[in-house]
């Protein structure tokens, strides 16, 4: 006979094994732990469906990792409620100092019973794997940093630095080719650096050309092209933000988007003491560097260049407004901030804390466009 009441699921996903265990419905209900089950998908569909026959309702949950949204979509496709966990938002006991994949499957399933845990959002497959070609971006111009910084570091090692302003241009690669040095191994080490950092640099521009191919297929292209009329934010970093953040419809204020990127600042009070310290750094570190750098543009006059000229013209009216608020309203902030002795990187992170509430505001204005 099947039972017409949800049970509750928490999923310790790995490669190779899931731990499960299972909360009954009620404050009283029974927790206990299933066993462990191949992690494959036929093994886990047959599982969840001796589970259902069971029970009737789950809702099912499991920290997001490197296991990806498989599952989810697995779960969901099955008819079950799932929900993908932030795992640094998981509430732990300061005094447990033991950590199995039992405990662990046991504590989702009582913490989803009793609604402490928090979901995070979860991109379709196109999303994901736009967002996967920007990390891949991401990826090789770190790489390409690395490999340029030890052709630097090795000729600096041996007294040699570039005469010119500007680095990395065709009068650097001429000046680097001219390099020579009396030993043979010296030598081939520094060309085996500078190939290297070539392959490095084909790279990093076939990977930027499959991301400005792929965008005008993607659902969230308008708000792209939307987010290039603020000042500091051209293609790659509106691709990033976009893929990494999706729909900004879902914050409900830009002040819990600014909250979800960890640029608001933390708090230790207590009484009458109130401490503010710096910002949280939770959320997406990837969009929080991003902003960062893109406030530093914002120290200069306001101006509108050739490129965002352009840029401004394809986009709304109310976009291009809410652009100008922001120029305006970020260079004299940064002004205010650094005559009254701010240090730069504190105004700079000031400046990219409100530089995301107007990109919320542009979300917002494209989604309702």
């Amino acid at each position: 006979m099947v039972e017409d009441s949800t049970v509750f699921v928490g999923i310790d996903a790995a490669k190779l094994k899931n731990a499960v265990a299972v909360a009954e419905l009620g404050r009283s209900g029974e927790v206990r732990y299933i066993g462990e089950v191949d992690a494959s998908s036929e093994a886990m569909r047959k599982f969840l469906t001796r589970l259902a026959a069971r029970h009737g309702k789950l809702h099912v949950c499991y920290e997001a990792g490197p296991t990806g949204y498989g599952l989810y979509r697995q779960i969901v496709a099955l008819g079950h409620a799932c929900t993908v966990v932030a795992p640094s938002l998981i509430p732990r006991k300061p005094g447990d100092r033991v950590k199995t994949n039992r405990r662990d499957a046991v504590a989702l399933a009582r913490l989803l019973r009793a609604g402490e845990l928090t979901a995070v959002w979860v991109p379709d497959e196109a999303h994901e794997a736009m967002r996967d070609l920007v990390r891949a971006r991401e990826a090789a111009v770190d790489d390409l940093r690395r490999k340029r910084q030890a052709i630097s570091s090795m000729l600096l090692k041996h007294g040699r630095a570039f005469p010119g302003k500007t680095t990395w241009g065709a009068r650097h690669h001429r000046w680097l080719a001219e390099q020579a040095f009396d030993h043979a191994a010296q030598q081939i080490v520094l060309q085996e650096l500078i190939v290297a950092a070539r392959h490095a640099k084909e790279r990093l521009e076939r990977i930027e050309a499959a991301v400005v191919e792929f965008i005008p297929q993607w659902s969230l292209a308008p708000l792209v092209e939307a987010l290039q009329a603020l000042r500091g934010i051209r293609l790659p970093t509106a691709a990033a933000i976009a893929a990494e953040i999706g729909d900004l419809g879902r914050f409900d204020s830009a002040r819990q988007f600014m909250g979800y990127l960890g640029l608001v600042p933390s708090e230790r009070s207590t009484g009458e003491t109130v401490r503010r310290l710096g910002i949280t750094k939770a959320g997406n570190g990837r969009i929080r560097r991003a902003l960062v750098e893109s406030a530093w543009t914002y120290r200069h006059a306001p101006r509108v260049g050739t490129r965002r000229h352009y840029q401004q013209r394809a986009v709304s009216t109310g976009v291009r407004d809410i652009a100008h608020k922001a120029e305006v309203r970020l260079c004299g902030r940064y002004r205010a901030l650094s005559a009254r002795g701010k240090k730069l990187t504190v105004a700079v992170t000031a400046i990219a804390r409100e530089l995301a509430g107007f990109i919320w505001a542009i979300g917002r204005e494209v989604k309702t466009a």
